[in-house]
């Protein structure tokens, strides 16, 4: 135990200074701001009529100045837009000694290679968590600011468990992003493979078989899709559920027994 905490410990320190980490929180609290300005048209369409483009856009997704339709932009951008951020999160953990060119002395520490990865992931988890936490309070002062029209407490705590449930699904799909940092050696595969299940998730979601991709299922979990959201399944679930565990497993095999030297 206390070795793994040494290695969770080396990794915090190593990224707790770094650029990206305050990068991933600017990009991902425009998610917030971008729904207080959709907030501010829905309120005053005469006032912001000029703004024709997100005035027709608000009134097309069915938004309402409440928050309640705050909550569900505040998940809908988690659901799709996470995907990309976590991905990059991933990116960035896994595949930064690649890059860095310091992957021999990593491997040279007197840490078993199974506890350096698995602080690798405890990482990744507590930074996306932290994310997902910044977003949340950043939406609740913003909507506080523009006083929205207040909801009862029983649809709050259903809100928040969507955008929680929507968190944990967009995390888990890190795993599969961990294996192509290590094993193709640096950001380029991972960051490759993110792009490629964003467009596909977008393909096989307007086939109407989006319930059964993994990429797909947080968006439309989130209420990104509408009403495809009633068409994700136990299967949808499992699907996304045993391709995290794929990734996870992958990894940790690849870091352990793969020649990380060539």
């Amino acid at each position: 135990m206390e070795a793994q905490i040494g290695a969770l410990k080396a990794e915090l320190l190593k990224n707790r200074y770094s650029h990206i980490l305050w990068v991933t929180f600017v990009a991902f609290g425009l998610a917030p701001l971008m729904g207080g300005v959709f907030m501010l048209i829905m309120r005053n369409p005469d006032a912001i009529a000029k703004a024709s483009a997100l005035n027709t856009k608000a009134q097309m997704i069915g938004f309402t100045a409440d928050w309640n339709s705050y909550f569900g932009i505040l998940s809908q951008a988690l659901g799709v837009g996470g995907v990309l951020v976590f991905g990059f999160v991933a990116s960035w953990i896994f595949g930064r000694e690649y890059s860095e060119g310091t992957t021999k002395d990593l491997l040279a520490l007197p840490t078993s290679r199974t506890r350096i990865i698995h602080a690798k992931f405890m990482v990744y988890a507590a930074w996306c968590f932290a994310l997902v936490l910044s977003n949340l309070l950043i939406g609740f002062a913003i909507g506080s600011l523009l006083q929205l029209t207040a909801t009862d407490y029983g649809a709050v705590a259903a809100h928040l468990k969507d955008y929680f449930t929507t968190a944990a699904l967009t995390l888990l799909l890190g795993t599969p992003i961990a294996f192509f940092a290590i094993w193709g050696k640096g950001y380029l595969a991972p960051l490759g493979f993110v792009a490629l299940a964003l467009v596909l998730s977008q393909i096989v979601a307007a086939t109407g078989y989006g319930y059964y991709f993994p990429w797909s299922v947080p968006g439309l979990f989130s209420g990104a899709g509408g009403e495809y959201k009633d068409q994700l399944d136990v299967l949808s679930y499992a699907i996304l559920l045993l391709t995290a565990i794929a990734g996870y497993f992958a990894t940790i095999a690849y870091w352990k027994y793969a020649d990380h030297t060539k």
